[in-house]
C-alpha cells in the first residue's frame, strides 16, 4: 500500500475536500484536510467524515481504515471560532450529538481503524485518537484534553479517553489540560506504538499488514464482539462471546485456517 502523503500544501483552501479519501489494496486512507486550521473539526468536516465512514462501512472490498491529518498536526479538536459564533444550548447539543455519532461510528463499523498521529491531538482530536481501534504516533506528538483551560471540561472526549487509559491518569489529563508526550501516551494506553516521524508510515504499515493477513471474517466478527461485550457484566459477556464464537466456528475460514495449521501451509481466506 502506498500511503497518502502526510503534508498537504498550505495553499489548500476551504473549497477543497475537507476529507481526502484514497483506496488501495483493501485499505481506505482518510485525511483530515484543513491544514491551515490545524484540521479543526468544523460541522462541515464532521458531516463529510461521517459520510465517508458510512460509505466505507458498506464497502465489502475495504478491510481496514487509516485516519490521518494533513499539514503539521493530526487534529486540534473542534473549531472554536465556529462554536462560539452561535451561543445557543440547542446548537451545542446538536453539535456534540453529531460529533458523538461520528466517534461511535468508528467503533461500530466493521473495519478496524488505525489513527496515524503527528504534531498534536488536542480536545476532540485526542478524542478521535481514543475512539479509533488502534493508534500509532510520531515520537514528537503531544496530546491534551485542553478544554479545561478555557473553562470547558472535555466531557465528550472523556468518554473514549476514560475507556483507553486508567482512571487516575484520565482525570489528570482532563483536569489539568496539560500536554503529555507520545511515550507517556503509549505507557498510559492511548497508543499502540510510537515511531520517529520519518518511520511513521512504515510502523503503521507493519500494523496494518498484520491485520490484513488475518481472516476478514474473524477480524470483523471480533471487532463487533469486542465493543459489545465491554458494556455488559461478565456473565452476560461470556454468554454473548460463546454465541459469537460458535457462529464464527461455522465460517469457511475457520475450516481453512485449521487445515492450514495442521498441514503447515499458509491459509487462503475466503473473506466475509
Amino acid at each position: 500500500m502506498k500511503p497518502v502523503e502526510k503534508q498537504i500544501p498550505e495553499s489548500a483552501v476551504e473549497t477543497e475536500a475537507l476529507v481526502l479519501r484514497h483506496e488501495e489494496n483493501g485499505v481506505a486512507t482518510l485525511t483530515l484536510n484543513r491544514p491551515k486550521k490545524f484540521n479543526a473539526l468544523s460541522e462541515a468536516m464532521l458531516t463529510t467524515l461521517q459520510e465517508e465512514l458510512d460509505s466505507i462501512a458498506k464497502n465489502e472490498s475495504l478491510r481496514l481504515v487509516i485516519l490521518q491529518g494533513a499539514g503539521k498536526v493530526f487534529c486540534a479538536g473542534h473549531d472554536l471560532k465556529e462554536m462560539i459564533a452561535t451561543r445557543k444550548e440547542t446548537y451545542y447539543q446538536s453539535l456534540f450529538l453529531q460529533c458523538s455519532k461520528m466517534m461511535m461510528t468508528l467503533n461500530q463499523m466493521p473495519q478496524p481503524i488505525i489513527a496515524k498521529v503527528h504534531g498534536i491531538a488536542t480536545a476532540a482530536g485526542c478524542q478521535l485518537v481514543a475512539a479509533c481501534d488502534l493508534a500509532v504516533a510520531a515520537d514528537d506528538t503531544r496530546f491534551a484534553t485542553s478544554g479545561i483551560k478555557v473553562g470547558l471540561f472535555c466531557s465528550t472526549p472523556a468518554v473514549p479517553v476514560s475507556r483507553n487509559i486508567p482512571r487516575k491518569q484520565a482525570m489528570e489529563l482532563l483536569l489539568t489540560g496539560d500536554f503529555i508526550d507520545a511515550n507517556t501516551a503509549l505507557n498510559w494506553g492511548l497508543l499502540n506504538r510510537v515511531a520517529p516521524l520519518e518511520k511513521l508510515d512504515e510502523e503503521v504499515q507493519k500494523l496494518a499488514d498484520k491485520i490484513l493477513a488475518k481472516s476478514s471474517v474473524a477480524v470483523f466478527t471480533g471487532k463487533k464482539m469486542f465493543y459489545k461485550q465491554l458494556e455488559t457484566k461478565m456473565e452476560d459477556a461470556y454468554a454473548y462471546a460463546g454465541d459469537i464464537m460458535a457462529c464464527n466456528m461455522m465460517a469457511e475460514d475457520v475450516s481453512e485456517g485449521v487445515d492450514a495449521f495442521i498441514n503447515k501451509r499458509h491459509a487462503v481466506w475466503k473473506g466475509r
